[in-house]
């Protein structure tokens, strides 16, 4: 397209978009730069780059273009990590796919109706997961903190405003939790799971975004290296191995 274009289409005059191109002292605002982005269909990381020159962060992820699933390498990767419990995560945190170790640490993931296979509900809601977190208390807060900076300015967007108004009506914990109007993220820490098979798993957590799914979020658990926790997993995963045997 000819510069007049481009101008024409971003809603811009052709002389200040000039002026943008040769490098002049212009402060173009975030709105014209996304409107530019869209005109030159620029890809998410071009976007994310133009933004950057101009001092802004990057624009929100774009919608789930297959909602409520997950790449196929990314399951493989799920797959991959055997002795490492690990889950998939939407937006709203709902959970899209976990592995084996996942399951064996946490066995109603599989079992809820999927419409309740959101984390956040889960965490409020199921009593076998609060006495999974010994430090629950702590942990909800945390999460629901987490959740709302998540969300940002999505949070009267369905489905981030459907589980939030479930929780309101079911948990005295989540309304209390969510009034408070805490702001925070999900950082990297040692968890610790007190289960009923194998006793305490002392793990880190990592919260990983793949590149090419922004919309996705890896959750990762690995055994602290001072712990016991590599023996208790494996043990763990041996015996849900066999009960899966005496099933079939």
């Amino acid at each position: 397209m000819r510069r007049e274009e481009v101008a024409y289409l971003a809603g811009v005059s052709a002389t200040w978009y000039t002026w943008l191109e040769q490098g002049r002292e212009v402060t173009p605002s975030l709105q014209v730069l996304d409107s530019l982005a869209r005109t030159l269909r620029l890809s998410r990381v071009e976007h994310v780059y133009l933004l950057a020159l101009a001092g802004y962060g990057p624009p929100p992820p774009d919608d789930d273009p297959n909602p409520g699933t997950v790449p196929t390498p990314m399951q493989r990767l799920l797959d991959a990590l055997a002795d490492y419990p690990a889950m998939a995560v939407a937006q709203d945190w709902s959970v899209l796919a976990w592995n084996a170790a996942y399951a064996a640490v946490y066995p109603n993931m599989a079992a809820v109706d999927a419409g309740d296979r959101n984390f956040l509900w889960l965490l409020f809601t199921d009593p076998y997961l609060r006495a999974l977190i010994p430090d629950w208390e702590l942990t909800s807060v945390n999460n629901v903190a987490s959740f709302r900076s998540a969300a940002g300015t999505r949070l009267d967007e369905p489905p981030f405003a459907d589980v939030v108004r479930r929780l309101l009506r079911a948990s005295e914990a989540f309304r209390t939790a969510w009034e408070s109007l805490d702001i925070d993220t999900m950082p990297t820490r040692v968890r610790l799971f007190r289960h009923p098979e194998v006793g305490d798993l002392h793990m880190e957590q990592h919260i990983l975004a793949p590149s090419d799914c922004p919309h996705l979020r890896l959750v990762t658990f690995i055994p602290v290296p001072a712990s016991d926790t590599a023996a208790r997993l494996r043990h763990l995963l041996d015996m849900k191995a066999v009960q899966r045997q005496q099933v079939s």
